[in-house]
């Protein structure tokens, strides 16, 4: 199918979910599903997020497969283009179990000897793509994620924990990514936000957009954002995303 309704079919724009389309972990608003709608008309969309596709329907809304022309759960190893799934990677098949194994060993028992205020559960997570490791646990409530993001920023918990799985494992071909607010996501070179862009090619968009609030060298935007074939748009909310949108199609 193709794109042609569009008034630029030529023109993609791709968004990261958290801090861009919606509050860190939060639902989105009316004003945002509003805006997507209408920028719909002029050109193709996509979000391109971290997280699996559960938690994106949780921020985004159930029918998140209908209102995007491409959902990239998991950096696009988990693929939909207009609600049809294409095939997808394996990062355990890549990695091998034994070497996995080795890894999930180290972050537990690292996340073990760590000191910070409160400690949940879920510090590991296993996706399609990647692993996502937070020291406070996924289960964590919003109130106790902003409390450990702040007392992360102060000590540098998580660049560190990356620094030493880093030296742990030089030989795995590995990259990290600093995202969100209490994890880290941990996955194969090349298959960062940029990955997804193999998955549009043939549809040959000559202008891709892409909208981020982690762009920093680090953060989980930084690689698409710096793309040579993109053009980055950093921003610091979802507010800030709707203004540069209409500034960019009015």
């Amino acid at each position: 199918m193709s794109f042609s309704d569009r008034e630029q079919p030529d023109t993609l724009v791709l968004f990261d979910v958290d801090g861009t389309l919606t509050p860190a972990r939060l639902t989105v608003s009316d004003e945002m599903l509003q805006t997507l709608k209408d920028l719909r008309k002029k050109v193709v969309i996509g979000f391109v997020g971290g997280s699996d596709l559960c938690k994106q329907e949780e921020q985004l809304g159930d029918d998140v497969l209908n209102m995007f022309d491409f959902c990239f759960p998991e950096n696009g190893l988990t693929a939909y283009r207009l609600a049809q799934k294409l095939p997808s990677q394996s990062f355990i098949q890549w990695l091998g179990d034994e070497k996995y194994t080795k890894l999930v060993n180290f972050c537990l028992r690292y996340i073990a000897d760590m000191e910070i205020p409160k400690k949940r559960g879920t510090f590991v997570e296993f996706r399609n793509g990647m692993i996502n490791v937070s020291p406070v646990g996924r289960n964590c409530s919003q109130e106790e994620r902003n409390e450990f993001e702040k007392f992360d920023l102060e000590r540098k918990l998580r660049e560190k924990f990356v620094q030493d799985l880093k030296d742990a494992f030089p030989d795995y071909g590995l990259t990290y990514s600093i995202g969100g607010q209490i994890s880290f996501d941990v996955f194969p070179m090349g298959w960062d936000k940029t990955f997804c862009l193999g998955r549009i090619q043939e549809d040959g968009f000559k202008n891709i957009h892409f909208f981020g609030d982690k762009t920093f060298k680090g953060g989980n935007d930084y690689e698409i954002y710096n793309h040579p074939d993109v053009q980055g748009h950093a921003v610091k909310s979802p507010e800030d995303t709707m203004r540069i949108l209409k500034e960019l199609f009015p």
